[in-house]
């Protein structure tokens, strides 16, 4: 069997903000839609799903984001999840320059949570608070720098 990781869901508040955020860090639009229907209660498993998503496209090609907004059912708000609770939690992004991307996400109000780490002389990394509160990491490869 071959299996290949197709995207990350996420769903939020704003489809807009959150596609104008990560195409601010550098990820590329590829397509809008809006699903509803039979097909989309059964895949999804909600009755009556019907949302705004959109699919967007890492600069290298291989990792992809799809984007959800829910029209019905509404969304339901929840706490936002902290770095060491158990199940999905962030989105991580390998980044040419940790300065020039902090700089991206500050122009969405969104801050690195502590500050900038230095693991090693190996990586520059963080985590901040993107849009809906999606924890976001971004990390740059000192290696060879």
């Amino acid at each position: 069997m071959h299996l290949k990781l197709e995207n990350v869901g996420i769903a939020v508040r704003d489809l807009d903000q959150a596609i104008a955020f990560f195409s601010d860090l550098g990820m590329t639009l590829l397509g809008r839609d809006t699903v509803s229907g039979e097909w989309a209660d059964t895949a999804v498993g909600v009755d009556g799903n019907h949302a705004k998503i959109a699919l967007l496209a890492a600069p290298d090609g291989d990792g992809r984001i799809e984007l959800f907004e829910y029209i019905h059912p509404l969304a339901i708000e929840r706490e936002p999840i902290l770095p060491n609770e158990i199940g999905m939690h962030r989105v991580a992004f390998a980044v040419d320059d940790i300065d020039e991307a902090l700089q991206a996400a500050a122009k969405h109000g969104c801050y690195p949570l502590r500050g900038v780490a230095n693991y090693e002389d190996v990586y520059k990394l963080t985590y901040l608070r993107g849009p809906s509160d999606i924890l976001v990491m971004l990390a740059e490869d000192l290696r060879g720098k």
